[in-house]
Formats: structure tokens, sequence, C-alpha cells
């Protein structure tokens, strides 16, 4: 069980650590947990520690997110390096969530070390999760972008894409970035819309997702089509078709919120 926090605690038992180098995640290969590991590793390591940040009780165990430095030996037989969708469907949904959780933390101190005011040096506060700019006293919390992520369906038949950008040859829902004075739910029709041309009603909120891509917060929807005929965005889609629920074509892992909807709606069809 993991209980989030900023301030580690005093009298601390020896604790885990989540690495990173060079912005990749450092897992153990002999670990049933491969993204945690015990603290004396970076000290048997030699491991020389650029950024840490406390991230809360793993099990009533002080969890810590570090990078270290790029010059860091890594014991090959043991360590890979790896970025996130490496190990996404591999682990459990919890520790994918906060090596998610880690990253995230460690890029926003990195890319806030100066005011975007005043230029001014920023330091991290010990009380809670922010960095503050004494000379202006601007405070910078971690930012998170808001994101639909919806499962258009008719009858039997889910609209499923593949994305432009995407290398895998996965089809998977329509998501898209949520605008300054929009809704959820305006988003949702609006990025329906433009990416593949048809409309929807119904819209009936799913649940939400941390997907750490680099720091979104996924609001997963099913949706109903109402009309008009596909048309990809070029852009963004590579291509998209109507799948009957017992003929899918390769999608998602369960461990995202899509694969969730997705095995949610075969889940409904099948009762």
């Amino acid at each position: 069980m993991f209980e989030p926090g900023n301030t580690p605690p005093e009298a601390a038992s020896p604790g885990l650590v989540i690495v990173f180098q060079s912005g990749q995640l450092v897992s153990d290969m002999r670990s049933p947990e491969p993204v945690l590991l015990p603290e004396h590793d970076v000290g048997h390591g030699g491991w020389q520690v650029r950024q840490q940040q406390f991230l809360g009780l793993w099990h009533g165990k002080p969890l810590y997110a570090l990078e270290i430095d790029e010059s860091s030996s890594l014991d090959p037989m043991r360590f890979q390096r790896g970025n996130l969708y490496q190990v996404l469907g591999r682990i459990d949904v919890p520790l994918f969530s906060l090596a998610g959780r880690a990253q995230q933390v460690l890029a926003w101190e990195r890319d806030h070390r100066f005011c975007g005011r005043c230029g001014s040096e920023m330091t991290l506060d010990q009380g809670e999760r922010a960095m503050r700019c004494s000379p202006c006293g601007i405070t910078n919390y971690p930012r998170i972008a808001p994101c639909i992520i919806t499962l258009v369906t008719r009858g039997e038949h889910m609209l499923l894409a593949r994305n432009a950008n995407f290398p895998r040859p996965m089809f998977s829902t329509l998501a898209g970035f949520i605008e300054a004075g929009e809704s959820a739910e305006e988003t949702l029709v609006r990025e329906v819309k433009e990416e593949v041309g048809v409309e929807v009603d119904g819209i009936e909120y799913f649940g939400s997702q941390s997907w750490p891509f680099p720091n979104q917060l996924m609001l997963g929807y099913f949706a109903r089509y109402t009309g008009g005929d596909i048309v990809c965005d070029p852009t963004e889609i590579a291509e998209a078709d109507w799948f009957h629920y017992s003929d899918l074509p390769p999608v998602p892992p369960a461990s995202s919120i899509s694969g969730q909807l997705i095995r949610a709606f075969v889940a409904s069809q099948q009762h």
C-alpha cells in the first residue's frame, strides 16, 4: 500500500528508491518488483545522486525518487535502463503508477530550477511539493495536463484508431488535450470530430488514470455514435475503423485506461 507524503519521517528505516539515469528508468531484472530498489543499492553501487524527492511510504518503508549521474556505473547483469513504455503491462498497475509519479516529480524539479518571472534560482519547499522563488514570491507546483480519452461505440461495435505517430501496429481509443475554457465533455465532442469526423452524444464517465507521458491525467469516457462517416485527420490518425467486440485488432494492455475501456465494453456485450 502506498501512502503519499512530502516530508520523510525523522527516524527513517532503510527505504526504497525508484531510480532514473539520463531520464530512463533503472530496473532490477532479478526482482519481482523491478522498479523498486533497496536504498542501500545506491551506496553499494557508488551511484552519485543528482536529484532526490521523497514520495511517501510503500508498505511502511520510505520511498524516494532518484536521478543518478550519467557517470554512475550499472551492473549489466542485474540492471537495465528503459523508458516507462517498456514496463507498461509488465508490472502491476500500482508499481507503474509509482514509477510514473517518480518520473514526473523529478522532471518538474529539473524544469523549474529557475523562476519564470524573475530568473532567480528556485528552492524546493520542505513542507509541500512546491518550488518557491524567494525574491518575487512565486510558487510552482507539479503541473498536470488534463486529457480526455474515449471509446466511441455503435451497437456491438467500437471505433478504434491507429495513431500516426505511434510505431506499433496497435489500435486504441481516441484522446486529446483539454483546452483553456473547455469542459472535458466539450473537448471529447471536439476531439472526436476533429480526429475521425464523427459525432457523438450519450457521454458517460468511466474513470481516470495518471499517464506519465510526460505529465497527463487521462479522463476516460464512453460515447455513443450519432452520425457521420470516418474521415481521419492524417496528422493524428493513420487509420480508424469500426470493430466488433468479438473480433479486435491488437489493443493496449489492461494496465492502460484505453485497454480498460475496451475490456469493459467487451464484458458488457458478453452478458
